[in-house]
């Protein structure tokens, strides 16, 4: 390969920079009206009386929709892994279809005028009469009340091996401890926002989604109309961690508000709309109890935790993931548990699950070093398996150690004074802190077509999404090397559901997803290219197609027709389920952090940070590394500022403003020196294990590592907030 691996710019950076990409809320229609969300102000009840005659009498207002004139909707799919578009329901609630509220800012209303101006007065002067029910809302409370998670295709709720408490009792080292993180919301530059067309029964959407055929799958039932009258477009998308992934509500009622005026609509949501009716990351209380002999062998492994479900929908999250897989102890129990509450139901959010499971376990691992008076890099590599821990399956690539190595080296590990409160510069206290990152890869089914012309121009068409890490660069390079023609002979057409079916952009898998197809499409092409070359010669590709006369060579892989996409998500489930049996398949690497810690204010400041990461084969260095930084900026935020703040009384958001809800910003982020070892997996789709969330993986653990060795003060409760130091 020649060209995978450059670190090459994103094709699509001169249209972001000058501003010729449009974005959902950039498109423009004749007649376009434009549409504002009402919520609910009760977390759980009926509604008995809606006063919208003031918002009606506002200057420009079309229509004001509600539960007594909306048009009918069908109700959301089930959810089921034999459907992965399943997956993108949001809520089980069939908006503005009936009274029932089921929880704080769900929507009651939708205003459609013809100005954003006059849609958002209006919809602020919607007022509602409700019958109120009891509710459940406080976390804190509910934790006590939890239920075992049951157990899935796509999650376990309990694994054990051997036992894990008796052994805890009995080893002559152990640490046993309860973290907690809070619920965090989505922040992505771009709100999400939908523009709705319908020309008579057919239904064209321009949405801020990550998961495009996901999107049409579940319009179409919504509407009641066949797939094949959907399209979704979104060939820009301006952040989506997860949040984008699902259908909320802003995108149904911008469809039915279209449908309902005949004209179409616009619906961009607020800072505040997003807070309301799009789901976060679940808060989570945790228990990690570890047991080791005195040469820091783990005897025992204990991880716990309690997560909180929607009753409306919501999936558990996989908060043990990471204690499953990571350390070689004897014994180990991972038990997950969840509350149904009458709140937004949680949904996806970058490394879902492990993001704050690995905070809680990889404190506790600095704990359990303290307390054998070992180095936490090296009571690390010392619980370092050869087999996954549980059922012995081999690890189809796992370069950990190296990370480890290669990251204590280049960070300058050997100068940390292993005492706490023990290094200085001037009035600042030093710290320093490492943690491990751990992500499952996976893929999704993809269609791909290939076509190789004449001109030696290759055009690649698949119906995946581009948020901004690279992803139709990132394909180009594989085509190019695939097929022996220059990067700049490629184009990459993606974004929109009339092209083959593309995979979601979650779970770090996109990349790999697609590779998979679209190697073998390429190597269909080749093959024909072959052929006519035996009878005509020619070595190029555009050489052969002009001595055979012909225009272009193509190829697909994936059927978009009804049977071809169940036949494709057949062979998907069973290529899963095979290699769930064989293989353990994950992304790794090593965090190593520096934090300055004022002793008389409290005030945190990471002032250094070096990663190394095992990512597979890196596809396109600049945009991977671009992708692994992105996630720690967002595991600082996590560590030191995020926090959804709802109302234990009444359910409500209290925060849902970026004045209020505290992101980092750039005087909060460091340098970030980013490393990957650049060797491929072999079980893998061209070795990619996947960039996307790995990165942010472990942060928050080396950051609260660090505040401890810098202050001997732990903190197990994220935020890490100055009040917790002082």
């Amino acid at each position: 390969m020649t060209v995978v691996g450059q670190p090459l710019d994103r094709v699509d950076g001169g249209a972001k920079t000058t501003g010729a990409a449009r974005f959902a809320a950039e498109q423009t229609y004749p007649g376009l009206a434009h549409a504002a969300l009402a919520f609910a102000t009760v977390s759980r009840g009926r509604i008995t009386r809606l006063h919208t005659e003031e918002a009606a009498a506002v200057p420009g207002v079309l229509t004001v929709l509600t539960h007594l004139n909306a048009p009918p909707l069908k109700p959301a799919p089930k959810v089921t892994p034999l459907n992965l578009s399943s997956m993108a329901s949001g809520t089980s609630v069939n908006y503005l279809q009936d009274d029932e509220v089921h929880w704080d800012g769900q929507p009651i209303a939708v205003v459609v005028a013809e100005t954003s101006t006059a849609a958002r007065k209006a919809a602020g002067l919607v007022r509602a009469e409700y019958e109120t029910f009891p509710s459940v809302v406080d976390f804190a409370a509910a934790v006590p009340n939890a239920e075992p998670q049951a157990n899935s295709m796509l999650a376990k709720g309990e694994e054990k091996k051997g036992d894990a408490e008796a052994a805890l009792a009995a080893a002559p080292v152990s640490v046993d401890h309860r973290y907690t993180t809070p619920g965090h919301s989505h922040n992505a530059i771009e709100p999400h926002a939908t523009t709705a067309v319908w020309e008579g029964d057919r239904l064209t959407v321009h949405d801020s989604t990550q998961g495009i055929d996901w999107f049409r799958s579940q319009l179409a039932v919504r509407f009641g109309i066949p797939v094949t009258d959907v399209r979704v477009i979104a060939p820009f998308v301006g952040g989506g961690f997860g949040g984008k992934g699902s259908v909320w509500a802003g995108t149904i009622l911008a469809a039915l508000a279209a449908r309902a005026t005949r004209r179409p609509v616009r619906l961009l949501q607020t800072r505040e709309g997003v807070y309301r009716t799009v789901g976060g990351r679940t808060p989570s209380v945790q228990r990690v109890a570890l047991g080791a002999g005195r040469d820091g062998k783990l005897t025992a492994l204990v991880h716990t935790s309690v997560a909180r479900l929607g009753r409306t929908g919501g999936m558990p999250e996989q908060i043990t993931s990471q204690s499953r897989h990571l350390y070689g102890a004897e014994n180990i129990l991972v038990r997950q548990e969840t509350v149904t509450m009458d709140l937004l139901p949680n949904t996806f959010m970058r490394a879902p699950g492990e993001s704050i499971g690995t905070f809680a376990l990889e404190s506790a691992m600095d704990e359990l070093a303290e307390e054998l008076g070992v180095d936490p890099v090296e009571l690390r590599l010392r619980n370092e398996p050869d087999r996954h821990p549980l059922d012995g399956k081999q690890f189809s690539h796992r370069r950990l150690r190296q990370a480890y190595e290669v990251g204590a080296q280049r960070f300058g590990w050997h100068e940390r004074a292993p005492r706490p409160r023990s290094m200085r510069d001037g009035r600042w206290l030093v710290g320093f802190g490492a943690a491990s990152a751990y992500h499952p890869a996976v893929e999704f089914p993809a269609n791909v077509r290939v076509r190789v012309s004449a001109d030696g121009t290759v055009v690649v068409r698949c119906g995946f999404q581009e948020m901004g890490m690279g992803g139709a660069t990132a394909q180009a390079q594989i085509a190019a090397d695939a097929l022996g023609v220059p990067f700049d002979a490629v184009r990459v057409e993606y974004g929109d559901s009339a092209l083959p079916m593309g995979p979601a952009a979650g779970g770090s898998a996109q990349t790999a997803s697609v590779a998979r197809s679209l190697g073998e499409a390429c190597g269909k092409v080749q093959r024909s290219l072959a052929s006519l070359a035996k009878r005509t010669g020619g070595d190029s590709p555009a050489e052969i197609l002009r001595r055979a006369a012909k225009p272009y060579v193509e190829a697909a892989v994936g059927s978009d027709s009804r049977f071809g996409r169940v036949t494709g998500q057949v062979r998907f489930v069973a290529r899963y389920l095979r290699e769930q049996r064989r293989w353990v398949k994950a992304a790794s690497g090593a965090h190593f952090c520096e934090v300055r810690v004022d002793p008389e204010t409290g005030e945190v400041r990471v002032s250094r940070w070096l990663a190394v990461f095992d990512i597979g084969t890196v596809v396109n260095r600049k945009t991977a590394h671009s992708q692994l930084r992105g996630g720690i900026v967002m595991g600082l935020g996590m560590a030191l500022a995020e926090e959804t703040l709802v109302d234990p009384r009444t359910g409500r958001v209290m925060n849902p403003s970026l004045a209020e809800y505290h992101l980092p910003v750039h005087a909060d982020v460091p340098p970030i020196e980013v490393s990957t070892l650049d060797d491929p997996d072999p079980s893998t789709p061209l070795g990619i294990l996947g960039a996307g969330e790995v990165g942010i993986t472990g942060v928050a653990a080396a950051v609260a590592n660090a505040v401890h060795h810098a202050t001997g003060v732990r903190v197990r409760d994220l935020p890490i907030t100055l009040d917790k130091l002082l």
